[in-house]
């Protein structure tokens, strides 16, 4: 039948099914057949020949229509499952049936009086192979389409290679087949490669959009903590009731990891090839993350001692969470599966670094989101990953990326999220020594991007692209800041050599951060301050040695220092302060910051095109509930600081047990302060500035000045070279406060960034399945959707 008149007749069947009033009988094969055994519609057809309007339609007016054509739609996928899809024809039906359910499921989930419809049991359509008085063990029909999808998707000859030797043999039996064997790709678990064959990629896509839509009610849930992290679909899928579990998520894992858009090494190759493989890694890339979305704060993820060696898993007790996902990726323990997985998430985070100096020389990939979210969990749920990832220098490929896409992303509004996961790594990563270390290593690698010309270490990059983010990002990324300055204080006591650049551009922050219009005009304003201060000690105290260069900025910076000491507390000087805000507007101003030219072939970040489409996403947690205080011991192990008590602290900041909101909402309406709704008050000024930790810097400023300023009026001096020379050769043994004890600040799961990663990874994906539109224009409830 030619594909014209197939969609034809698909359209009338879909026209008939909204035009009959009366119910059609589920035994009326002739007129269900019509929707999928005699028609080869694309994904795309459906979605076209099957509009919106349609469907609601049917949902309102003739709701047992709706219903038989669900569960006839499941019954032949189950049916396909049992029987293998030997014939064309066989396969033809799934693909058809698996469409016309992408196309509407979305429109059951966004009904909250059809969610339970697929939870509940269909008489007669449980195991219709085993005898009709199986009623009474019918699956709910969410179970049957999850088994039938999962089954399907090791199927021999329609997903995976038959493994028979020849036609003769007869067919593998599906109820025997070992999943294991034919898993998609080699890497975790699985030795063997299997040659990549488009047909099957391109049903697996099939598949796998359709599990992902199933998984996909979540969006129809509004944001809410107490609405529990469990999503019924992945919950059971991920269960001991899906025997491939295993192999499906080594399949997922291991298909992501090891693809390689380069087009095999061969510049330019992938102009010549189409590649199929990419649609099938990003939908596998999705469904990984989504089956991964779990609150590790509520429940106990598994500590390993990784005694077992030759199974990929780790065997050890306890056997931790219930979703086999995320138990076997916190399990993953031997070093070359750690090496795999790293090498292939670095390799695609660069993809699109390799794009700037070689235009067009690889296929550009878009998917670098889930990546992140993905590095994420591996990092979240499984310590010896992370361990792994800290140990060598590879760290470094992570980060150039990430610093990258955050640096790229600072003008764009449409990517906030972006640029929270980068930032959310970072800190995570920061928590750990070993990241401080690697940050020394010398920065060569040249990827232009919109940042001052500097030479110098990876520690430099971040800081650089730190200050540009601070000083050049939009304003929704002042909930950041502190975030951004937290790591900077981590990474701090290990930094052996900032260069010139990144020292002026920390003492460029202080600055701007220390106005008096700044630090009067929202209550948590002075904490920037407080931060970039414990960085400076820090340095000062553990590596003055290589950090002539910090030095000799502070020595020429002073004056900032010593207002910060002088800051008036007096009514009127606070209100004066305030005043000269209003004037002012710009949060930080770029003079002073002496910007260099940036890197040649760099293109400038760019704003959002007007009319981006954004999906909203829930406010993130303060840095007090994202983090928590540990102390470096002689040793370098890390002790846990106990909780401050809940209260307002004498520094006027909220009670650590309030929303961040609270202040963020502060922040936000600083500028309108005047208007009553904040306003700082001597004793709030007074409860801080007594804190400031400026002793180590004044008894340095006490000490050095004067020999710097004799070096000058001896030699009538004024080259920097000479006076640095002076500094590297100078010490302060002896003369500084007792060093104080390194404090870290170490990200720790809490439900309110849960939350945040559920809405910005559905956001994400919802944003990107745009052909076929799956969820585009229904009733999420998860997130809205914005337009720049």
């Amino acid at each position: 039948m030619g594909s014209a008149d197939s969609k034809l007749n698909f359209r009338k069947a879909v026209i008939q099914l909204t035009t009959k009033t009366q119910p059609v009988e589920a035994t009326d094969d002739a007129f269900w057949d019509q929707f999928w055994a005699d028609t080869a519609t694309s994904v795309q057809d459906v979605f076209a020949l099957v509009p919106a309007a349609e469907i609601r339609a049917v949902r309102e007016e003739s709701p047992s229509n709706l219903a038989t054509l669900c569960y006839k739609a499941v019954e032949k996928l189950v049916q396909g499952a049992e029987g293998g899809c030997h014939s064309e024809k066989e396969k033809q039906i799934v693909l058809n049936c698996s469409r016309l359910l992408t196309r509407v499921l979305p429109y059951i989930f966004e009904d909250p009086d059809w969610r339970g419809f697929f939870w509940s049991t269909v008489p007669g359509a449980g195991r219709r192979g085993q005898g009709e008085e199986d009623d009474d063990n019918a699956r709910p029909l969410a179970e049957s389409l999850l088994l039938a999808i999962a089954d399907l998707l090791f199927c021999p000859d329609f997903t995976v290679q038959s493994h028979r030797r020849s036609t003769v043999d007869s067919a593998e039996d599906v109820h025997s087949l070992d999943s294991c064997e034919y898993i998609w790709e080699a890497g975790v678990g699985f030795a063997h490669s299997p040659q990549p064959y488009y047909i099957h990629d391109m049903n697996r896509m099939e598949l796998l959009k359709l599990l992902l839509t199933c998984f996909s009610e979540a969006m129809y849930l509004p944001p809410a903590p107490e609405s529990g992290s469990t999503n019924p679909w992945v919950q059971f899928f991920c269960s001991t009731e899906n025997r491939h579990a295993l192999p499906l998520f080594t399949s997922l894992l291991n298909t992501v990891c090891a693809y390689d858009p380069v087009g095999y090494g061969i510049p330019y190759n992938h102009l010549l090839f189409s590649d199929y493989r990419e649609p099938l890694v990003e939908e596998a890339a999705q469904v990984l993350i989504v089956t991964l979305d779990h609150d590790s704060a509520t429940s106990a993820s598994p500590t390993v001692d990784g005694t077992t060696t030759g199974t990929a898993m780790d065997d050890a007790d306890p056997p931790g969470p219930e979703n086999l996902f995320v138990n076997y990726l916190s399990r993953i323990h031997r070093e070359e599966d750690f090496q795999f997985i790293l090498k292939g998430i670095a390799r695609l985070l660069s993809n699109p670094l390799l794009q700037t100096y070689l235009p067009n020389s690889t296929k550009k990939i878009q998917f670098h989101q889930e990546l992140l979210v993905l590095f994420w969990k591996l990092c979240d749920f499984n310590k010896k990953f992370l361990f792994f990832v800290l140990k060598s220098s590879d760290v470094l490929d992570i980060l150039v990326p990430i610093l990258y896409f955050l640096n790229d992303a600072r003008a764009d509004q449409s990517r906030v999220g972006l640029m929270h996961i980068g930032v959310f790594i970072l800190l995570l990563l920061s928590g750990e020594r070993n990241f401080g270390v690697r940050l020394n290593k010398p920065y060569s690698v040249r990827v232009p991007m919109d940042i001052p010309v500097f030479t110098g270490t990876h520690a430099d990059l971040l800081i650089v692209v730190f200050h540009k983010i601070i000083t050049s990002g939009h304003q929704r990324l002042q909930p950041l800041f502190d975030c951004l300055l937290t790591i900077v204080v981590n990474v701090s006591p290990y930094l052996k050599s900032l260069s010139m650049v990144t020292a002026n551009k920390l003492l460029h922050l202080l600055e701007a951060f220390s106005t008096t219009w700044f630090l009067f005009s929202a209550a948590q304003n002075h904490h920037l301050v407080f931060f970039l201060l414990e960085v400076f000690n820090n340095i000062i105290q553990y590596q003055f040695d290589g950090n002539s260069n910090l030095v000799y900025a502070i020595i020429r910076k002073r004056s900032v220092f010593h207002q910060l000491a002088n800051l008036p507390t007096d009514p009127p000087a606070i209100h004066k302060a305030l005043q000269r805000r209003r004037r002012t507007p710009e949060p930080l101003s770029r003079t002073g910051s002496q910007e260099g030219a940036s890197m040649e072939g760099s293109h400038p970040a760019a704003p959002a095109e007007p009319g981006t489409l954004k999906t909203s996403l829930v406010a993130t947690p303060g840095i007090d509930k994202l983090t928590e205080k540990s102390q470096v011991s002689e040793d370098g192990t890390l002790r846990s600081l106990e909780p401050e008590p809940q209260q307002s602290s004498a520094d006027g900041s909220p009670a650590k047990g309030e929303p961040s909101q609270a202040w963020r909402e502060q922040r936000r309406l600083s500028s309108a302060s005047a208007s009553g709704q904040w306003s700082p008050t001597s004793e709030w000024v007074l409860s801080w500035k007594s804190k400031l930790p400026l002793q180590t810097i004044m008894r340095l400023l006490q000490v050095l000045v004067p020999q710097v300023e004799k070096i000058c009026i001896d030699k009538g001096l004024t080259d920097e070279s000479e006076i640095l020379r002076f500094l590297q050769h100078g010490t302060l043994v002896g003369l500084l406060p007792v060093p104080h004890p390194i404090l870290i600040r170490k990200y720790q799961a809490n439900s309110g960034t849960a939350m945040w990663f559920r809405t910005y990874m559905w956001g994400v994906i919802y944003l990107r399945n745009v052909d076929p539109p799956v969820w585009y224009d229904t009733d999420v409830k998860l997130f809205e959707i914005q337009r720049v």
